[in-house]
């Protein structure tokens, strides 16, 4: 483990826009201590930063996962450890 917080950033790819994506995430992280943003991209992905300890952020992550399966065709990871970047988690437009 390094210094700093851990740090994942995911991009969803599938049917992930237009379908309430990103407010589902906002309130799935209600119920994690991790910071962070979902935001949409124009090339129709979504993209999660999401930081705090390894376990809330991949306990979080997984329930992403789990309650959106059926919109996620595929996922790219980078996990990495830093600096804090977040207060609170947001959705971004």
């Amino acid at each position: 483990m390094s210094s700093g917080v851990f740090h994942n950033d995911v991009w969803f790819d599938g049917h992930v826009q237009g379908v309430g994506f990103r407010a589902h995430v906002m309130n799935i992280a209600r119920g994690y201590e991790v910071t962070g943003i979902v935001r949409n991209l124009v090339d129709g992905r979504v993209f999660i930063q999401a930081e705090g300890t390894e376990k809330e952020v991949s306990e979080f992550l997984v329930e992403v996962k789990r309650q959106l399966a059926c919109y996620i065709r595929k996922e790219e990871v980078r996990e990495f450890w830093g600096a804090p970047c977040f207060t609170g988690f947001h959705i971004k437009p």
